[in-house]
């Protein structure tokens, strides 16, 4: 096989995974939409979580919401927790690695917030504890995951939405991860500033 071979592989498997999730992500993805401006529109704010890829993914949904995404509009209330060194490292180091993000979700989770919680195998111990601590705060939870959404599944309730992508590979779970944050960065500016004319 040449290496072009493999590359059109991959862009084949890609657009084949995008297919299949969007058949099944769809609604939940309308869901998570009007969510998330609700929380807005309600002076909340969206908190987003993640390990490694996802934690870039958290970094670059808080970025398109905070300044924009492809239309000018006022700052959105966003925060990824994954970006302040010294609190990460800090809490780590004292306490447990898993609570990296649920102390964060502690001190600064209001109920009416969303917490965006990503994990491609839906097994992250770290995001798992910051659902438990959501829930106790009363912030609803936007699971991300893939691999039939592992453990985080069993921890969602009736309020919550769950956006899991049907797939395996964790490569195609991040590459419709970020398609899916686009689709709400969009459809959150849509909702909220009127269709482009």
């Amino acid at each position: 096989m040449s290496l072009q071979e493999r590359i059109a592989g991959q862009f084949n498997r890609s657009i084949e995974t995008k297919r299949v999730a969007l058949t099944q992500m769809a609604p939940s993805i309308e869901a998570a939409i009007h969510a998330m401006v609700e929380c807005l529109h309600g002076d909340g704010k969206i908190m987003a979580c993640g390990n490694g890829g996802s934690a870039a993914d958290s970094q670059h949904f808080a970025a398109e919401l905070l300044n924009r995404f492809e239309r000018e509009r006022e700052p959105l209330a966003a925060i990824a927790l994954t970006t302040d060194t010294s609190t990460l490292t800090s809490i780590a180091n004292d306490y447990r690695y898993e609570e990296v993000f649920s102390k964060q979700i502690k001190a600064l989770g209001r109920r009416g917030d969303i917490l965006l919680a990503i994990s491609t195998s839906g097994n992250s111990p770290n995001v798992m504890e910051a659902i438990a601590v959501a829930h106790a705060k009363g912030v609803r939870v936007v699971a991300l995951t893939g691999k039939g959404g592992g453990k985080m599944t069993n921890l969602l309730n009736d309020h919550d939405i769950h956006l899991c992508v049907p797939a395996d590979s964790t490569a195609r779970i991040q590459e419709v991860h970020l398609l899916t944050l686009h689709c709400l960065c969009d459809g959150i500016d849509s909702l909220m500033l009127g269709d482009p004319k």
